[in-house]
């Protein structure tokens, strides 16, 4: 292998190892969802926030496609509108999920064990651009959240779909 050839694998190697460490060592907020560090106002919006923030290092931000939120707004729209949720809780405005389980889950945060989540019909799934490589969508009562699959890490979600 030549001098050359052998740098730049060292350094692609070196590079793929720093965003690693970067992304395993990123600050986690502390406090409860929704604040910032500084006991501010909401946190920023998911699409505002990069996944690493070690300086220097590239940063990613993994989110919802407006196209595929307008998407999942249009199909689930249609879905409570034609009544497919039981009386008592298509009063709520909660997608249809029982009092208790309503937004028991946080942007950047994994998602809480005894939760239970349902996959996109098919349908839908068809219509919208593939998640990255390692997520998932996923329906949570009346939201859709992009899900990291290993960790249950929440990215990105489309909330409220039950509402007008």
């Amino acid at each position: 292998m030549s001098t050359r050839l052998r740098r730049a694998v060292i350094a692609a190697a070196t590079c793929l190892t720093a965003l690693a460490c970067a992304a395993a060592n990123a600050e986690k907020p502390d406090g409860p969802p929704g604040q910032n560090k500084r006991g501010g106002g909401p946190a920023a919006p998911a699409a505002s926030r990069p996944l690493s923030t070690a300086p220097g290092t590239p940063t990613v931000t993994i989110v919802i496609a407006p196209r595929d939120q307008v998407t999942i707004r249009q199909y689930f729209g249609q879905q409570f509108a034609a009544g497919r949720c039981p009386p008592g809780l298509a009063k709520k405005n909660n997608g249809c999920l029982p009092p208790g389980q309503a937004k028991a889950w946080a942007l950047r945060q994994p998602l809480p064990g005894g939760l239970p989540y349902y996959p996109l019909p098919s349908d839908l799934l068809a219509r919208l651009l593939p998640p990255p490589a390692g997520y998932q969508y996923i329906r949570v009562a009346g939201d859709v959240l992009l899900m990291a699959i290993g960790s249950r890490m929440i990215v990105d979600a489309v909330r409220d779909l039950g509402s007008p």
